[in-house]
């Protein structure tokens, strides 16, 4: 346990890319996020990019459902 706080003191925060919150959301999303990348979203990531990343994801979960569903149903 102390090796996990002495690593966490001895990495700088950096900030997460627009992408790396985009794969957060989505795997966050179906339920695959693992603890790991949860508490470094939560370490380095901001409210801002996550809340983005979600709208834009929403967006086109459900625009992908319309157009499949369009698709199959004539």
């Amino acid at each position: 346990m102390s090796q996990d706080t002495e690593k966490q003191k001895e990495e700088p925060k950096r900030k997460q890319s627009f992408w790396r919150n985009m794969l957060s959301v989505m795997q966050a999303s179906f339920g695959v996020q693992s603890q790991e990348n949860k508490e470094r979203d939560f370490a380095n990531g901001s409210i801002t990019g996550f809340i983005a990343a979600a709208l834009i994801f929403t967006v086109l979960f459900v625009l992908t459902l319309v157009v499949v569903v369009k698709t199959v149903l004539p």
